[in-house]
C-alpha cells in the first residue's frame, strides 16, 4: 500500500514516514498544500495523512478540492485544531478520520488500517478476482482454473494495480508511480520488462485476460467479462 503524508513539520513528517515504512507501507511526502494537491491528483494512493495548517494552501481547502474532483482516497486529518467545530468542519469537508495532535504513532497506524479497511475501492489482505483469475496481494499467489504460481513482489504489485482498474487504460507514469514510487529513478524499460513477465505468467495459466499495449499512453488489462469503456 502507498500512503501520502502532507505535513509541514519536517521532523514529524519524517517520524510518520519512518513508522509507515517500518509497518510495510510505501510512502511519499511533501510539506505544502499545493504540493500535496499535486501529488494526490497525479499519483495513486491507498490513503492520505493530511495536516490541516499548511503553507500555500491549507489542508481543508486541499481536501475539499480533492473531493470536488471525486477523488475518494481515504483521508486522515491530523491537526492541532481540536475543537468540536474544527472536527465537524473537517469531517464535513470529506475527511474519513480526524486525529488531534499530539498523537501516538501507534494510534495513527491503527487509524490507517481502519480507513483502508473501510474503503470500498481497496481490498486489504483479500483476493482480487477477474474472469476467474485470482490474485492474493499478500502472498503474491496467482491462481486460475486450479493452477497457481507465485509472482515476484513487483509482478504482484503491478498486476494488483491492473486488477483494481480492469479495462481502463493506465498511463505509464501512473503505473510507475504506483509500483516503484513517485520519487524512484527507475527506467521506463523496467516497466516493459515486467509487462513481458506478466504476459508470460498469464499465458502459462491460460487466463482469459490480456495486457494490451496502448501505444503512446500505457497499458490496459482487458477482461472479457466486463465491457471496455469507450475512450
Amino acid at each position: 500500500m502507498r500512503i501520502l503524508v502532507i505535513e509541514d513539520d519536517k521532523d514529524l513528517c519524517r517520524l510518520i514516514c519512518l513508522a509507515l515504512d517500518d509497518a510495510g507501507y510505501d510512502t511519499d511526502h511533501c510539506h505544502t498544500g499545493s504540493d500535496g494537491l499535486f501529488y494526490a491528483q497525479n499519483q495513486v494512493y491507498d490513503a492520505i495523512i493530511l495536516d490541516r495548517m499548511l503553507p500555500e494552501i491549507d489542508g481543508l481547502t486541499v481536501l475539499e478540492a480533492l473531493r470536488r474532483r471525486r477523488l475518494q482516497t481515504p483521508v486522515i486529518l491530523a491537526t492541532a485544531l481540536d475543537s468540536l467545530q474544527d472536527r465537524i468542519n473537517g469531517l464535513d469537508a470529506g475527511a474519513d478520520d480526524y486525529l488531534p495532535k499530539p498523537f501516538a504513532v501507534e494510534e495513527l497506524l491503527a487509524r490507517v488500517r481502519a480507513v483502508t479497511r473501510r474503503s470500498g475501492n481497496l481490498l486489504v489482505s483479500s483476493d482480487l478476482t477477474i474472469s476467474g483469475l485470482s490474485l492474493n496481494p499478500d502472498s503474491h499467489c496467482l491462481c486460475f482454473g486450479g493452477t497457481s504460481l507465485t509472482l515476484s513482489k513487483k509482478e504482484s504489485a503491478l498486476l494488483e494495480y491492473f486488477m483494481k482498474n480492469p479495462n481502463q487504460t493506465l498511463p505509464r507514469s501512473r503505473i510507475l508511480s504506483y509500483v516503484w514510487g513517485s520519487s524512484s529513478d527507475v527506467e521506463e524499460g523496467n516497466l516493459d520488462n515486467y509487462i513481458y513477465f506478466l504476459r508470460r505468467r498469464l499465458k502459462a495459466l491460460e487466463a482469459p485476460v490480456k495486457l494490451t499495449t496502448i501505444h503512446g499512453v500505457g497499458y490496459r488489462l482487458e477482461s472479457p467479462s466486463e465491457r471496455i469503456p469507450c475512450p
